[in-house]
C-alpha cells in the first residue's frame, strides 16, 4: 500500500476534514482525494463517508484506521533506523500538545534553537489545557503534568514539578496569612475548574484539603491572573511563579507540618514513536531545559 495515500485517511480521520488533512501534508484538496479514492480501490471498500463539509469513518474505516497508523509508524521506524545516529533525521513535522501556560513558558522557548540544530524538522505546537487523545488527533507527543490515566501510551518523567501555595502581598495584607490546614477554610482560594480539595503531604502521608473560592478556571493562567490581583490563595507550579516570588508580586506560604503535594512533568508517546528522531530531540530538549530550571 502507499504510504502517501495512508496518511491522507489517518489524518482525514484524525481532522474530521479532508480538506484540513490536504492542508496538514502539503497537499491541493484534489490530490487528497484522488489518494484517497486509490486507496479505497486498493481495499475495496469505502473508508470515509463524504459530505461537503466534513468526513467521518465507515465501520469499516474505524477498524482499518489502526493498521493504517501502525504501517505509517512502522514506516517512519524503518526509516529512521538508517540513521547515523540518534539525532541524526530528525525531520519531517513533529505534533506536539502541551498546557498553555507551560507550553508558553517553557516549550515554545525551546523552538528556535530546536529547530536552528534540525533544519529538516517542523513542529506544530498545539497550546490547550484539555487532555487530547493524541492517538486519534495524530500527536506525536503530549507534555502532560500530574496524575495519568491509564493507558497503552509510554509515558517518560521529565521532572518533578513542585507547587507552591502562594498569594500577592495585597491579599495577605487584607486577609492575613494562614499558618495551618485548617486555615485555608477560613480563605479565599482559586481554584481550577472541578477542583474541590488540594492534595498536602503531612508526615509523608497524603491529605486532600476542601477549599473554597469563588473563582474557578480551566485555564491555570487565569488562576495566576488572579493571584496576582489579589483575589485569594493559589497552588501553582513553581515554574509558573518562579519570576513573581523572586520580584516580592507573589509571596510563598508556608504551612506548619505540611507541604503541597509534589507532581510530575512527563512526556507522553505512542510506543512505536519511541525511536523517531524527532521525538527525541524534542524529548532531549525539553530534559535539558527543565534540569537547567532545576539548576538555576
Amino acid at each position: 500500500m502507499n504510504t502517501d495515500d495512508l496518511a491522507v485517511l489517518v489524518h482525514a480521520a484524525s481532522s474530521g476534514s479532508l480538506s484540513a488533512a490536504a492542508r496538514r501534508l502539503g497537499l491541493t484538496p484534489m490530490i487528497a482525494s484522488r489518494r484517497l479514492a486509490s486507496l479505497e480501490r486498493e481495499t475495496g471498500t469505502r473508508l470515509l463517508h463524504r459530505t461537503t463539509r466534513s468526513v467521518s469513518l465507515t465501520p469499516e474505516g474505524e477498524a482499518f484506521l489502526p493498521h493504517a497508523q501502525a504501517m505509517l509508524e512502522a514506516m517512519e521506524a524503518a526509516q529512521a533506523s538508517l540513521a547515523p545516529s540518534a539525532t541524526h533525521g530528525a525531520n519531517g513535522l513533529l505534533r506536539v500538545t502541551a498546557p498553555a501556560a507551560f507550553g508558553r513558558k517553557v516549550v515554545a522557548p525551546l523552538m528556535p534553537a530546536l529547530l536552528e540544530q534540525n533544519p529538516e524538522l517542523r513542529v506544530d505546537l498545539e497550546l490547550t489545557d484539555s487532555v487530547v487523545d493524541i492517538v486519534s488527533a495524530g500527536i506525536d507527543v503530549a507534555v502532560r503534568i500530574g496524575r495519568l490515566r491509564d493507558s497503552s501510551l509510554i509515558a517518560k518523567k521529565l521532572a518533578p514539578n513542585p507547587r507552591v501555595l502562594c498569594a500577592s502581598p495585597a491579599y495577605l495584607e487584607r486577609a492575613g496569612t494562614p499558618q495551618t490546614l485548617e486555615d485555608l477554610g477560613r480563605h479565599e482560594c482559586i481554584l481550577l475548574s472541578g477542583t474541590t480539595h488540594w492534595p498536602f503531604e503531612i508526615g509523608g502521608r497524603l491529605k486532600d484539603i476542601r477549599v473554597n473560592g469563588r473563582l474557578s478556571s480551566s485555564s491555570v493562567e487565569a488562576v495566576h491572573a488572579a493571584c496576582l490581583g489579589g483575589l485569594g490563595l493559589a497552588l501553582l507550579s513553581a515554574w509558573d511563579v518562579v519570576d513573581e516570588l523572586r520580584s516580592g508580586a507573589l509571596v510563598e506560604v508556608p504551612l506548619s507540618a505540611a507541604l503541597p503535594q509534589e507532581i510530575a512533568i512527563w512526556a507522553v508517546y505512542p510506543s512505536a514513536r519511541l525511536v523517531l528522531p524527532k521525538l527525541r530531540v524534542f524529548i532531549a530538549a525539553l530534559d535539558q531545559a527543565l534540569a537547567e530550571r532545576r539548576r538555576a
